[in-house]
């Protein structure tokens, strides 16, 4: 690694001695790997504690995907510029600020009393969250010598992937025997270690020549194309997709971006440098992660629903159900490491959006009676082809960056997942809207039932099938109740099969793009800003 990327005692790769721990590579890896620990978690554990979320606080289908689209938003804008404070300002002092502001905002988020202040703190914490995850990597890069570099950002790695895939078991058990606030509560904590570790180990670590100013026009414009964006895509089936409100944030969005763009060949210190796509491995990359993304946590959100609402497991057992998923996924991530290593990523990435297609054709097929075994087919199918994509994904994007731009690619990756994630869950919680209002009533006819004639209830009914609960008011016969049951979990099943669909054409386009992909030759290993 060239001295000239990082100040301070990067140019000695020796730990410090031993009477000061400040600096210690070991003990850094470990404070980072605490701090991004958090953010990682929180990106899948919500998932489970989402319909409790919903029930207790009645949040519309709407109101519940920004439970997990604000954070995944906020964290996918504010990544690069969040990169690019930690050159500015110092990489611990930017750590230390969003491991505080992490745990502060998850204990807002625990006595909120409304869906509408769960929300607004996610998006806090998102945007929290963000100013975590280069800061950790830049103080990796500042305390690792070059040749143990990749061996600790391997490790790094694997604690994310352990965290995000541990998140439904550990969601489950604290939504089940707690409540669904202490899925917030824990991140307490977590985030106190996570500030006196940094306090007493970590060495700051500032990039040269850092820029003295940011490029506040390009963040807001960015903010603003992908508000617009996702705001315009849930609200569509409610306002329909054809009418002018709807066409009024699309076209805003649109607008934005291709301002973004064009202010990006002007500004003094872009946001994100646009010679970065000249090359195509690396653009084929971002998109790909994009996509990837979408297929994932798009479905990762009907699924939670799926088995609590339509097989009436308890939290728990919907997170061990996912066991297979979450499992391939911290194994295979190993796995898909060496195999990049000695073939590349082009190979590992292509096969395993292939696999993960075949895996979202097959949960397409998923009904009311579908069995464990079946179920843990698609899940094991699912993690085994999302771990080489993931793993394979530096290498491409930031290895393939001009060394002078490798930190805003590292930061463009994580983006890239982070949109595709948010983009994912509103694109397929509209497909599955559309298609649950257009069967619903079909389905209760068939049940000799039909849709209530007050406007306000048929509503209700229609949002609720959309999450795939069943009302059961009182008063109605019990062959009544398990009709309407019936009713609506076949129309919850028929759009979730739709919404795969979906995904399943989307992970095949990725996989064509990872075709694309080769190997970087950039020789100063990972990226500051992943």
């Amino acid at each position: 690694m060239s001295q000239s990327v990082l100040t301070g005692k990067q140019a000695d790769p020796a730990p410090p001695p031993a009477r000061s721990l400040k600096g210690h590579p070991w003990l850094t890896l470990l404070t980072v790997a605490v701090g991004v620990m958090m953010v990682a978690l929180d990106g899948t554990v919500v998932a489970i504690a989402n319909p409790v979320i919903q029930t207790d606080l009645g949040a519309s289908p709407a109101d519940i995907q920004w439970v997990t689209s604000g954070y995944l938003l906020a964290l996918a804008v504010f990544l690069i510029t969040a990169g690019k404070i930690g050159d500015r300002f110092g990489h611990k002092n930017t750590f230390l600020v969003g491991a505080v502001g992490f745990a502060a905002t998850s204990a807002a988020i625990g006595v909120a009393g409304s869906i509408q202040q769960v929300i607004f703190f996610r998006v806090l914490q998102g945007l929290f969250g963000a100013l975590l995850q280069p800061a950790a990597l830049g103080l990796l890069r500042g305390a690792f010598p070059a040749e143990r570099l990749n061996m600790a950002i391997g490790i790094w790695g694997g604690v994310i992937g352990a965290s995000t895939a541990a998140g439904p078991i550990v969601g489950g058990l604290l939504v089940e025997h707690v409540n669904w606030e202490s899925v917030f509560y824990i991140n307490i904590p977590v985030g106190l270690v996570a500030l006196l570790l940094g306090l007493w180990v970590l060495r700051d670590v500032k990039a040269e020549n850092a820029a003295r100013s940011f490029d506040i026009p390009g963040i807001v414009l960015l903010s603003g194309a992908m508000f617009m964006l996702v705001w315009g895509i849930i609200k569509a089936p409610t306002w329909g997709w054809g009418d002018p409100t709807t066409l009024l944030f699309l076209g805003g969005a649109l607008a934005a971006m291709v301002l973004f763009a064009l202010w990006q060949t002007r500004a003094e210190e872009p946001l994100i440098p646009l010679s970065l796509f000249r090359s195509v491995p690396l653009s084929a990359g971002a998109l790909l992660m994009v996509l990837m993304a979408f297929a994932f946590f798009g479905g990762v959100f009907f699924i939670t629903f799926y088995l609590q609402n339509v097989h009436g497991m308890t939290p728990v057992q919907a997170g061990v159900h996912l066991l297979p998923m979450t499992g391939m996924m911290i194994v295979g991530a190993p796995v898909a490491g060496a195999a990049i290593g000695k073939l590349g990523p082009r190979i590992p990435i292509v096969t395993g959006m292939v696999f993960t297609t075949a895996a979202m054709l097959g949960m397409s097929t998923l009904d009311t009676g579908t069995g464990t075994g079946v179920m843990s087919l698609w899940f094991l199918l699912m993690g085994l082809g999302l771990s080489p994509v993931m793993v394979g994904a530096t290498e491409v994007i930031v290895g393939n960056a001009p060394l002078e731009l490798s930190g805003v690619a590292g930061g463009l990756q994580q983006a890239a997942m982070q949109v595709g994630g948010s983009l994912g869950t509103a694109v397929l919680g509209a497909v599955m809207a559309s298609k649950v209002t257009e069967t619903l009533p079909g389905n209760l006819t068939a049940k000799g039932l039909q849709m209530p004639a007050d406007p306000a209830q048929a509503e209700q009914l229609g949002q609720a099938a959309q999450l795939g609960i069943a009302p059961r008011p009182e008063g109605l016969p019990e062959q009544v109740l398990d009709a309407m049951a019936d009713a609506v979990h076949s129309s919850f099943v028929s759009g979730m099969s739709l919404a795969f669909t979906v995904a399943a054409v989307v992970a095949l386009a990725a996989a064509g793009l990872g075709l694309l992909t080769k190997r970087g030759t950039t020789e100063t290993g990972p990226s500051v800003h992943i």
